[in-house]
């Protein structure tokens, strides 16, 4: 390819306008920061052990394309609405970390009451949220810290 060629192709994709993706409309329900299931931590510094909103955003979006790709739990994902879920699990994990962000989502036992969850598919998303934060250079004593945050949901994730 031709260095012309190359800076038409570029233009080309700039002028190309990007298509946002919206979100599916849910049934109304009350928003609240209890909807995301524990308290935050108090303090900046398990939120700059994730480098802050914009690294809980690389991890979370590592974790959705990981999961959707990953054969033990994919089929899980194939009616969820993508762009919901990677916004509200952003915040969620933000909140939770103590970022100044509310939560908007449902609560944790809502929005599994029909998926059908079981024990391995619920360890599988854990360990691709390992390695998403792995990736993201999170340490290891603060994925803990999460992890042992997010823990006592698995009653109203795992349903079978």
């Amino acid at each position: 390819m031709t260095i012309r060629a190359l800076i038409v192709c570029l233009s080309l994709a700039a002028a190309t306008p990007v298509v946002a993706q919206e979100e599916t409309p849910v049934d109304p329900y009350v928003q609240s920061n209890a909807n995301a299931g524990a308290a935050p931590f108090a303090g900046d510094a398990v939120l700059a052990a994730f480098h802050g909103r914009e690294g809980v955003g690389r991890i979370v979006d590592d974790l959705v394309d990981r999961s959707i790709a990953d054969p033990r739990i994919a089929e899980i994902f194939k009616a969820t609405d993508l762009v919901r879920l990677r916004r509200t699990l952003k915040e969620q994990i933000a909140y939770l970390l103590g970022a100044p962000v509310d939560y908007t989502g449902r609560d944790m036992r809502s929005v599994h009451r029909d998926q059908g969850v079981n024990t391995a598919e619920f360890n599988a998303l854990v360990e691709n949220l390992q390695a998403a934060m792995d990736k993201e250079g999170v340490p290891f004593r603060a994925q803990n810290r999460l992890l042992a945050k997010l823990a006592p949901m698995k009653r109203d994730v795992v349903v079978r």
